[in-house]
């Protein structure tokens, strides 16, 4: 047996406008993280079908790990609030204090789970991006991270 997927890996620089603009949104999203524990901020920006951008920043609490993640926060405000829209990328970035991350910010088992159920519920693949300043990597479905899901 093989399980196999395809995906781009890059610089920053070299992803399409749309995508550099969805990277850069996720990194200002780090500004609302709450991480006092961890000092692991990350921000979420999500692209919808209609265009808009919707952002989510981590969520520490004191009963730490217990949180949420910023693609949580970012993806489950999105179904909340345009439950009529779909989500067709989402960029993820991270920081510790003041700088920039210097590995790549995946998404962790909940969240993989969580995009990849949004992706079945709306029947359209949601393209996944991490990035530091240096790398990228594009992913185009939540299923390449995810390949033996519930």
């Amino acid at each position: 047996m093989v399980y196999s997927f395809t995906y781009n890996a890059t610089t920053p620089d070299q992803l399409p406008a749309d995508e550099q603009e969805l990277c850069a949104r996720a990194l200002e999203a780090c500004e609302g993280s709450y991480a006092p524990y961890s000092n692991y901020h990350v921000g979420a920006a999500l692209r919808l079908s209609d265009g808009s951008v919707v952002t989510g920043a981590n969520q520490e609490n004191a009963s730490y790990p217990c949180g949420t993640c910023a693609e949580r926060t970012a993806l489950h405000y999105a179904q909340s609030a345009h439950p009529t829209l779909t989500v067709d990328a989402i960029a993820v970035a991270a920081k510790s204090s003041s700088r920039p991350a210097t590995k790549l910010p995946f998404p962790c088992g909940l969240c993989r789970q969580a995009l990849l159920e949004a992706e079945q519920r709306q029947n359209t693949p949601i393209k996944i991006i991490v990035a530091t300043s240096k790398e990228a990597m594009v992913f185009p479905s939540a299923a390449c991270l995810l390949p033996f899901a519930f």
